[in-house]
Order: C-alpha cells, then sequence, then structure tokens
C-alpha cells in the first residue's frame, strides 16, 4: 500500500464518509460552498471591530485564524460540516453596545467575551445549555434573531451614509454621495445574486463595489495582491479579564450568553437535520461534541482578539451541495488559511462595499418573524418590545431584558403564570439586575 493509499484510508475510517452516504468529492464541493457563502466575514468583522479601536490589519489575521481554528474544532473533534468564525450580531454588540456605547477598553470587551465563553463551555459540560434554551418560549427566541437583523440594518444603513443623525428627529436621510450610491447599487445586486441563488452573492457584491469605488476615485489601489498576513499581536492576548469581572458586566456576560444559545443551538439543530445527522426521535447525537467546539472557539477567539465566535448557518449551503462529514470543515478551514495570504486586497475593502453585506444579513436574520404569534399579546407583545428596543436603544441587552421582563410581567399580571418555567423565572431575576444597574449606571 503506497502513502496515498494510506492517506485515503485513514480520512475515509476517520470521517465516515461512506458511512453517512457521502463521497470525498462531495465534501469538498461542500466545504468551498460553504467558505464562499461565509468568507464576507473576512472583510465584514475587520470593519465592525475596526470602529471599536482595534487594528483592522490585526483583525483580519485575526479573523481567518478564529475560523480556521473553530472550523478544524468541527471537523476534528465533532467532525460535522460545520463552519464557525466570528458571529455577526455579537460583533455589532462588541462594538456598538460595549465599546461605543458604554466607552469600555476593547481590552475590557474582550474579558467579556471570555467569560462568557468560560460560561458557555461549563453550561455545555453541566449539560444545561440546551436546557436554558428550550426554558425560553419561541416567540421570544425569534424575536431575538428578528431584532439583532434590525439592529445590524441599522448598522449598515449608518455605514453606507443613508441614516445620519439629526438633532430634531434622532436620525434622518443622508447626503447621497457616491459611496452612499455605490453602496445601494451593490445592495441591490447582492440581493439580485441571491435570488438567483449564486454561490458566493454577498462577497461578490463587497468585491464588486470595491472595484467601482477604485474606478471612482473612492478606494485607493492595494500596493500589492499578496503578501505574508499581518501580525496579531496589536490584539492578540491583550483581553483583560480582571477588569470584565466587575459586577456591572453581568448584563452584557449574560447577553452575550443568550445570543450564542440561540445562535449555535438553533444553527446546529437545523443544520442537522439538513444533514441528515439525527436519530429515530429527532435527536442530534453529536450536539454535546458540536456545542463543546462552539464554546471552545469562543474562549480561543477572545485570546486572540475577536468577539464571540460560533457555528455558522452558511454552513447549510454546503450540506446542500452533498456535504456530511468533518472532511468538508478541514477544506473549509483550509481556505481560510489561505485567505491570509490576500491581506492586501482585504485591507482596502471600503465601510460602503461592507455595509450592503450587513443589510442583507439582517434581511435573513429578520425573515422568521412571520412565525411569531402576535396574535397571542403574552408572547406577542414582549416579543415586539425585544426586537423595536434593539435598534432603537441601540442594545441587543436593552431588548432581550425589556423582552424577558415583559413576558413574565403580562403572564404573571394576566393569569397565565403556568406559562413561565422556573428557569425563565431566574432569567427574569438576571433580566432585572441588568436594568437595575443600567438604571445607576
Amino acid at each position: 500500500m503506497n502513502n496515498s493509499q494510506a492517506e485515503n484510508g485513514f480520512v475515509e475510517r476517520f470521517f465516515n464518509i461512506k458511512k453517512h452516504g457521502s463521497t470525498k468529492r462531495q465534501e469538498v464541493i461542500g466545504g468551498v460552498t460553504t467558505f464562499l457563502t461565509m468568507a464576507y466575514i473576512i472583510f465584514v468583522n475587520p470593519s465592525i471591530l475596526g470602529e471599536a479601536g482595534m487594528d483592522k490589519g490585526a483583525l483580519f489575521t485575526v479573523t481567518c485564524v478564529a475560523a480556521l481554528i473553530g472550523t478544524l474544532l468541527a471537523a476534528l473533534w465533532a467532525r460535522v460540516p460545520f463552519a464557525m468564525a466570528p458571529g455577526m450580531g455579537l460583533n455589532a454588540f462588541f462594538t456598538y453596545a460595549l465599546v461605543l456605547g458604554r466607552g469600555l477598553p476593547w481590552e475590557t470587551a474582550l474579558g467579556i467575551v471570555f467569560i462568557s465563553g468560560i460560561t458557555f463551555i461549563l453550561l455545555t459540560v453541566l449539560g444545561v445549555r440546551e436546557k436554558i434554551v428550550n426554558a425560553i418560549p419561541l416567540s421570544l427566541r425569534l424575536a431575538t434573531s428578528a431584532g439583532i437583523g434590525l439592529f445590524i440594518t441599522f448598522i449598515g444603513f449608518k455605514n453606507m451614509g443613508l441614516v445620519v443623525s439629526n438633532p430634531a428627529t434622532l436620525v434622518g436621510l443622508g447626503h447621497l454621495g457616491t459611496p452612499t450610491i455605490i453602496a445601494l447599487l451593490g445592495l441591490i445586486f447582492i440581493v439580485v445574486l441571491e435570488v438567483m441563488k449564486v454561490r458566493g452573492g454577498i462577497l461578490i457584491g463587497i468585491i464588486v463595489m470595491t472595484i467601482v469605488g477604485m474606478g471612482m476615485g473612492e478606494v485607493a489601489l492595494p500596493s500589492e495582491i499578496v503578501s505574508l498576513p499581518p501580525s496579531m499581536s496589536p490584539i492578540a492576548f491583550k483581553l483583560d479579564i480582571m477588569s470584565a469581572l466587575d459586577l456591572a458586566f453581568i448584563a452584557p456576560i449574560f447577553s452575550f450568553m443568550f445570543v450564542d444559545l440561540f445562535d449555535s443551538v438553533g444553527t446546529i439543530v437545523a443544520c442537522s437535520y439538513e444533514a441528515k445527522m439525527v436519530d429515530e426521535k429527532g435527536n442530534i447525537p453529536k450536539i454535546g461534541r458540536i456545542l463543546e467546539a462552539d464554546s471552545l472557539a469562543t474562549v480561543i477567539g477572545s485570546v486572540l482578539g475577536t468577539s464571540t465566535t460560533t457555528t455558522y448557518i452558511e454552513s447549510a449551503s454546503g450540506i446542500a451541495q452533498g456535504a456530511r462529514t468533518g472532511l468538508a470543515s478541514v477544506v473549509t478551514a483550509a481556505l481560510f488559511a489561505i485567505a491570509l495570504l490576500f491581506a492586501p486586497i482585504v485591507t482596502i475593502v471600503p465601510a460602503f462595499a461592507t455595509a450592503p453585506a450587513l443589510v442583507m444579513v439582517g434581511i435573513y436574520m429578520f425573515k422568521n418573524i412571520k412565525d411569531i404569534e402576535f396574535g397571542d399579546l403574552v408572547e406577542g407583545a414582549p416579543a415586539f418590545l425585544t426586537i423595536i428596543l434593539m435598534p432603537l436603544t441601540y442594545s441587543i441587552s436593552n431588548g432581550l431584558t425589556f423582552g424577558f421582563l415583559s413576558y413574565l410581567i403580562i403572564a404573571l399580571c394576566s393569569g397565565q403564570i403556568k406559562r413561565v418555567s422556573k428557569v425563565m423565572w431566574v432569567i427574569g431575576l438576571l433580566s432585572a439586575i441588568n436594568l437595575y444597574i443600567a438604571a445607576l449606571a
């Protein structure tokens, strides 16, 4: 047996490719497809976290490395065709609610992410992570996703220059200059690509807008195409855990926890069903390992210098192409490694080119609002408050707090207390503490 045959045999045995009804070709195609659909994060994450005062070059490298490590954890530990990277919405919360909103140093914000990651691991090991999610009404879970969608859409319009501050009305229509027009046309272009189901539509849109910006003199040409990646040293290992242990940061820690709980568990369930990784009772045998990989990726990412790393729903695109094992995730991770060499191109991408990507992701996050029963006001009213207060208060944490508390109060006062689980009362108590701390600030 030659080396090639031995390697192929090992890969087959390790991932059980045939047992899962797949082939190496399907896995490679699936891994490439997943990368193309989520590669926009390479451009968008440095753009968002860069506004927190972090070095954008280092952020590019850290984003790729965090995605590489997280995806390899999914590939080699959980052996599933899932990819991980810094989560959308969570990076916005990091920058706009913690650093710019509260005035925290980004080092302290990274410490908060680290603590939330350790909390994820403990909850996963104790087996209560799923129980917490299940204790929260479906309407509030759906509202959380929709509210974050509105929140990052608002940020996207702001970065386009389409929405600006107005002293009379708080917000107003901005000047329709060249960058804003390019962004609006780019948004339409991305939507059309998505309608036509073009793989990597968001990524293609970002690239096209950047090229158009170059032609219009709005973007400088890169000095080179390929180079060694920028050093991570400006942000890596700079987290401030001790400052993050302040009791005033309980709310942000639990906000990261709640959002990642909904995001990761929802994504894992959806992708597992798509990949037929459920048993006859509807259980997901590998969910423990997947959650462990997700939790550990968050901790590692915070140490390297990025916001919460989570499982990406874009993994479903690779699964749709036939990916069924961790081999697909190995391919996706390898492409993130290759992307590290193209820093000169990525670092010139302007905010107006990444802003439409935020809006597109916001649209996807908002679409499940149709499943909320607004006619049942016990759940509909709190869901509405959750959704609307996230963008209006510029805080995911505030939206969650008012959503949880209003649900408990309405259920109690309307005689619907039986609908509230014991775990939900604990969550409500934490929400009340958050509101009290915020009122004192």
